[in-house]
């Protein structure tokens, strides 16, 4: 559930919005070219879980630790490859296939050591690695601050300080507040997200959402971890999922 959506939500509204936005990040993840689909994931999935994804039990620990597994889990994989994995945040439903697909195309990967989707909050809603392993991963990622404005630039000090050459994707919002749901909704008018946001919006007090003008992307961001997981040949794709901690999550940021 996000809980940052509440008390403007109810827990049952913000955990429908929660659930609505990671089946359109899993389905928007499977027309991504991929050998391997993995969903990083504490719990039982529901029936949104598309056929095709496997299910790893999610890691104990703080946020960062659990990124870190979720690549470490690709890395030592059954078939020892060291294919590139990319672990995408479920708090970006209007998220397109298009983009990731692009920028992991054979052409572009060339010359690439890592992929970062920066959050207009300062976290980051994508971390890729075109040769995974878990010792790097943990440098990488273990003891970065999370959900902080800082997230995404600490995260990229330390890309640069292992001398990764970082291809950036396109900034997105990611949703943690009833204002972000609504740009997003915009954004996504016809995902499932923006149909159970329409749906919800008119119990949500008027005066908790912004006007056009208030729905910029605020000066100081935030950040999110939840995911899914797409591994293969062609190139692998993880993700955290939603309940990873308990919430709704989403990478690079924060759990709300």
């Amino acid at each position: 559930m996000k809980t940052r959506l509440t008390p403007a939500c109810t827990p049952e509204q913000a955990a429908a919005l929660a659930e609505a936005a990671l089946a359109d990040t899993l389905e928007t993840l499977g027309r991504v070219p991929a050998g391997r689909r993995i969903l990083v994931l504490e719990g039982a999935p529901g029936r949104w879980l598309p056929p095709g994804w496997e299910v790893f039990p999610q890691a104990g620990g703080g946020l960062d630790v659990r990124l870190a597994q979720a690549f470490a889990a690709v890395a030592d994989g059954a078939s020892g490859d060291r294919t590139p994995a990319l672990l995408v945040g479920m708090d970006t439903p209007q998220l397109s296939a298009r983009t990731l697909a692009e920028a992991l195309s054979a052409p572009a990967r060339t010359g690439v050591d890592a992929w970062f989707g920066p959050a207009v909050d300062g976290g980051f809603w994508a971390l890729g690695l075109a040769r995974p392993d878990a010792e790097l991963a943990r440098r990488l990622l273990v003891g970065v601050p999370m959900s902080t404005g800082t997230t995404g630039a600490v995260l990229r000090g330390r890309l640069a300080a292992e001398g990764l050459r970082v291809a950036t994707l396109p900034p997105l919002t990611d949703v943690d507040t009833v204002a972000e749901a609504a740009e997003v909704a915009g954004l996504a008018p016809d995902t499932r997200f923006a149909e159970t946001w329409r749906g919800l919006s008119p119990t949500v007090p008027s005066r908790t959402v912004p006007s056009r003008a208030a729905l910029l992307p605020p000066a100081v961001p935030r950040s999110a971890v939840s995911a899914s997981a797409l591994s293969s040949p062609a190139f692998s794709s993880s993700a955290v999922s939603a309940s990873a901690l308990s919430t709704t999550p989403a990478p690079g940021g924060t759990t709300r």
